[in-house]
């Protein structure tokens, strides 16, 4: 059985002590009114405002949480009722493998790390990543600006392998940098990354660490970051991928944490960083979530 990564998820102090990062208050909404004007700041929706059954929809899958089909229009993908305007997402540790210079290796000033596809290695190794195929799209929204698409923002995303290691660090992965990359957001304040599905190793969800940035160029200067998240996955996906060949160290350390009792996500269930999720381990998966900061 795998063990857990000695320093993982060590928490903000571990990770203030080399990265600045700007922390922002998270407002608490309730109530159906609430739920009613946050449904109107979704972007891509006409007149500003979700029909009653996307946002029932959408609803309904983050609570239980369940996979919901994708819908054509890029935008709607990243339809969620729990990421919206005042509702910034939480602020939580890089982690001690994040590659970006705070802790060891640079990925980020590395010709080639600006990419879609972080499947394979870059630079002096072309090492694919083997996996589940996974899409992951993030839309990016402006709190201060009434959650306005955050166009030419960046975000710096990486994850573990199928056996939940991480290139860079891990032993025998020093000389690797797959599943790691960097993305410019479009005018719609989105972006996407094509990947595998991560591993589960124990003491952690299954999940995704993310930066986000001003602008490319920010990536770069240090302490220029927006905000440092984790995107969770849907319970219903993990269970599908890690009983499929290949994750049979996944299958085995999955069980032995929740969404509800994660060092990270634990705290609110992880409702404002849970996935939408639609797919099959056939065809591979999509994840989506927007991203208010």
């Amino acid at each position: 059985m795998n063990t857990p990564h000695p320093n993982h998820d060590r928490g903000l102090e571990f990770d203030l002590s080399t990265l600045l990062s700007r922390r922002r208050s998270l407002g608490v909404l309730l109530g159906a009114g609430t739920a009613a004007a946050l449904a109107a700041c979704t972007p891509g929706t006409a007149g500003g405002s979700a029909s009653p059954s996307s946002t029932a929809t959408n609803t309904a899958s983050a609570a239980e949480g369940t996979t919901a089909a994708a819908s054509p229009s890029a935008t709607s993908t990243v339809t969620r009722a729990f990421a919206e305007c005042g509702v910034e997402i939480p602020e939580e540790t890089l982690g001690p493998y994040p590659g970006d210079g705070s802790n060891g290796p640079n990925v980020l000033e590395a010709s080639g790390v600006v990419r879609r596809d972080i499947r394979s290695s870059f630079g002096t190794s072309t090492t694919k990543a083997e996996g589940v195929p996974l899409t992951v799209t993030l839309t990016l929204l402006d709190n201060a600006n009434g959650c306005a698409p955050l166009a030419g923002a960046a975000v710096y995303a990486w994850h573990c392998d199928k056996d939940g290691k991480y290139s860079l660090y891990d032993s025998g992965l020093e000389n690797e940098n797959y599943l790691r990359g960097v993305q410019e957001a479009d005018a719609n304040g989105q972006l996407t990354f094509s990947t595998i599905y991560p591993g589960a190793y124990n003491g952690r969800w299954p999940h995704i660490h993310f930066e986000v940035f001003e602008s490319m160029s920010n990536t770069t200067a240090g302490g220029q970051v927006l905000a440092v998240s984790q995107i969770a996955l849907t319970e219903t996906a993990c269970k599908a991928v890690y009983a499929s060949f290949g994750y049979e160290s996944s299958a085995r350390n999955f069980p032995n944490t929740t969404l509800t009792s994660d060092n990270v996500f634990g705290d609110d269930g992880g409702i404002y960083q849970l996935a939408t999720m639609s797919g099959s381990v056939a065809g591979g998966y999509t994840a989506a979530l927007n991203v208010t900061v």
